[in-house]
């Protein structure tokens, strides 16, 4: 082999080592809390979320796939468009849509099983988050309470992370909140990013 091929060989395997690596993909997928509704899209809790990723130098990249007023059956059937796009986590937020329309709960939990089951046979080695959400007692106590258990039971059947309540310290607080009462404003949007974070941090 002659010394120039063998000068050129060592540079490109040098080349690959000093290159940095792709960054990795966390996609946040969900309705208009996700989207960011009625703040600035830097405001959003996903933005948020990137904004400390980068404040930490990790390598990853964050989609916010979020569309306001989405259903769980909406997004089932955009699932596949998002999945065109590498998938490393896989942040699932929805069914609050669902819960205030009144929309049977077996429908509302079998959708979020086959967008979960999308994501598996698309990314098998993606992490998925799912995020607990709760409804206004005002749906009435049955349907409320069953509402409430779809989330830790698919986590548990799907041995996914879990976000508790996506809305914990914000849901309900007129001061975290639009006028609206249901959308987390600039403030609220600082505490639901916490919540996330506490979920995500050890994934990353």
């Amino acid at each position: 082999m002659s010394t120039n091929v063998t000068f050129a060989a060592t540079i490109a395997v040098l080349l690959a080592v000093l290159q940095p690596h792709a960054p990795k993909r966390i996609v946040f997928f969900g309705d208009s809390l996700t989207a960011g509704y009625g703040v600035n899209p830097d405001q959003s809790f996903p933005a948020l979320i990137k904004h400390r990723i980068d404040s930490l130098h990790l390598n990853y990249a964050v989609v916010n796939a979020g569309v306001s007023g989405e259903t769980s059956a909406d997004g089932l059937s955009r699932i596949n468009w998002v999945l065109r796009q590498p998938v490393d986590i896989f942040v699932l937020e929805l069914g609050a849509n669902d819960g205030l329309r009144g929309i049977p709960l077996p429908g509302t939990s079998a959708n979020l099983q086959s967008i979960i089951d999308a994501v598996r046979l698309k990314y098998p080695s993606a992490r998925i988050v799912l995020a607990g959400m709760e409804i206004p007692p005002s749906m009435g106590p049955a349907y409320t309470a069953e509402f409430r258990k779809i989330f830790p039971a698919l986590a548990a059947k799907n041995h996914t992370a879990l976000i508790p309540f996506l809305l914990k310290n914000v849901g309900g607080i007129p001061r975290l909140n639009q006028p609206d009462g249901i959308h987390p404003n600039p403030a609220g949007q600082h505490i639901v990013a916490a919540n996330v974070w506490n979920i995500l941090k050890p994934l990353l």
